[in-house]
């Protein structure tokens, strides 16, 4: 029987508050098992160009990376985020390892095609070495990743959190039975933005199509579910989206993706 890996991507306001990071980190350090942390930091990346004079500008909640934003993101996501989510989790007795796709070579990726949006340096991932990460859990680290990415050519890529997420799940559960887990500000999917109490408790293929064409999913919420569903479509056991609060107790309401 293959064992259990638990991969949860944080992201969302909850990156920008101190006292949520910090006790959704204590939660994560206490889950049973072999975890992988995926985290994002749109929101801490745009406050930094923001304060340097640069404009970052999204579409279709993707972000478009020139040069000048490339180096922001990387600074933030791989440097200030990244290893100050490891040593607090190294805080809370988890031995944490900080990690790019760059590192170990661990995510190989391409910087995406042009066809009607320049995304810039934006990178579309080729391939996740499974195997390196699954030696990595089998030391006892719990590999946490930020949103970089490389092209083997020495150019780093900036790459949906969501996405990595979902590719790193996608590789390995080849090897174990995957829960995904996405964790952001919101309970769930939401049929209204503003209204918390209207969480879709579940969410399959044929009601999934139906939602978007409703516009209920839409904005940042398109590209996440698509990952959700990639990833339950190529042997993901589990993909569920709700508040940072769910890794500690599935009682919680939030979002069960089926297909």
């Amino acid at each position: 029987m293959a064992k259990e890996l638990t991969i949860v991507k944080i992201g969302g306001n909850v990156i920008n508050d101190p006292d949520q990071l910090m006790s959704f980190l204590r939660d994560f350090s206490n889950l049973e098992g072999m975890k992988i942390l995926v985290h994002g930091g749109g929101k801490k990346a745009t406050e930094m160009a923001d304060s340097l004079g640069l404009s970052p500008k999204m579409t279709g909640g993707r972000r478009i990376t020139d040069a000048a934003n490339l180096e922001v993101v990387t600074m933030v996501y791989a440097g200030l985020l990244n290893k100050n989510i490891v040593a607090r989790l190294q805080a809370f007795n988890c031995n944490a390892l900080g990690l790019s796709g760059a590192d170990a070579n661990v995510i190989k990726a391409h910087k995406r095609i042009v066809k009607e949006i320049d995304f810039g340096f934006a990178g579309d991932i080729d391939e996740v070495d499974a195997t390196m990460i699954s030696s990595f859990l089998d030391a006892g680290l719990s590999p946490v990743f930020s949103a970089i990415t490389h092209d083997q050519n020495g150019q780093l890529l900036n790459t949906n959190a969501d996405t990595i997420a979902s590719e790193i799940a996608k590789a390995m559960s080849g090897i174990f039975k995957v829960d995904l887990i996405y964790c952001f500000e919101k309970s769930g999917v939401l049929r209204d933005v503003e209204d918390e109490d209207s969480i879709i408790e579940e969410i399959n293929r044929q009601s999934y199509t139906r939602l978007v064409e409703n516009g209920v999913i839409a904005d940042g919420m398109l590209p996440k579910l698509k990952n959700c569903y990639e990833a339950l479509g190529q042997g993901v056991d589990k993909v569920r989206i709700g508040k940072p609060d769910l890794i500690r107790n599935k009682e919680i309401k939030h979002t069960t993706l089926k297909l």
